[in-house]
């Protein structure tokens, strides 16, 4: 198995050259996702999945790469939940995240980053208002509220 340290490396590698909506080399997000995870009582599984979270949706490794991994069945089964389908509707997104055992705190992650202020405030009005309502949305979906948070510990 992958060690925790290799996943960085990889998905650093896999993601090189590519920057967020802010022009922030996109590491930088892995590396918030990953460690709000840990944050968040994660576990190595979880915490691999949140490294490489975004990989197969960007086309930074393949699939058939992430099959092939050497990383365990629910690290590959999160990695595959948290990937975006072409035309997939937000809801049918948010309940894959949910039926997929320790998804959602890895999305919890995902989208506490996203939605940081600082990161929001490096983005012109209309794109912050766009992804600032993007992201309630998606939280409200998967019942993560600032009130009452969903508790996953499988």
């Amino acid at each position: 198995m992958l060690t925790l340290s290799e996943v960085e490396t990889l998905a650093r590698a896999a993601h090189e050259g590519q920057t967020d909506k802010a022009g922030r080399p996109y590491a930088e997000h892995l590396r918030a996702v990953a460690e709000g995870v840990r944050a968040r009582g994660g576990d190595a599984e979880q915490i691999a999945a949140a490294w490489l979270h975004d990989a197969v949706e960007d086309d930074a490794l393949s699939e058939t790469w992430l099959h092939e991994a050497a990383l365990s069945d629910r690290t590959k089964a999160v990695v595959l939940a948290l990937t975006k389908r072409a035309g997939e509707t937000p809801k049918a997104y948010a309940e894959r995240i949910l039926a997929t055992p320790g998804a959602l705190l890895v999305k919890e992650a995902d989208l506490a980053h996203n939605a940081d202020p600082a990161r929001l405030a490096a983005l012109d009005a209309a794109t912050r208002l766009r992804l600032t309502e993007k992201y309630a949305r998606m939280r409200a979906l998967l019942g993560l509220t600032a009130t009452a948070r969903r508790d996953e510990s499988v």
